[in-house]
């Protein structure tokens, strides 16, 4: 595999604290975890972990219909800037999409770019 190929993984809801130390060996380029639901509590044992590579954490539940307001994925992100240095963190749902419909996934995605653009802005 070439040096530029960028290796993502993804894990659902769990408790990764015990985990840690081989989810690290696998060597993802970044891990996308289901964190909204837990407000970002889950990232809690990455950062005293010092896990050292990237992080998405979902900003958003895909699988309820309610639309988060930009202001609440800001308050996310913010949270998991706290454990998580800025540069390491991914901004992106919880998960796949194919349980929502357009018109709320469309919403809720363009709230969740303006809040990643509100929070580049102040790094």
């Amino acid at each position: 595999m070439a040096d530029q190929t960028q290796i993502h993984t993804h894990m659902c809801y769990a408790e990764f604290n015990d985990i840690l130390p081989q989810i690290a060996a696998m060597d993802a380029d970044v891990i996308t975890i289901e964190t909204s639901r837990s407000d970002m509590e889950l990232l809690n044992g990455f950062g005293q972990f010092r896990y050292p590579n990237e992080i998405g954490p979902g900003v958003y539940d895909i699988h309820s219909p309610r639309v988060p307001a930009q202001a609440e994925m800001v308050r996310l992100l913010q949270k998991a800037s706290t454990v998580i240095p800025p540069a390491n963190l991914w901004v992106n749902p919880d998960c796949g999409l194919k349980t929502r419909g357009w018109a709320e996934t469309e919403t809720a995605l363009r709230n969740m770019v303006a809040a990643a653009r509100q929070l580049r802005a102040n790094y």
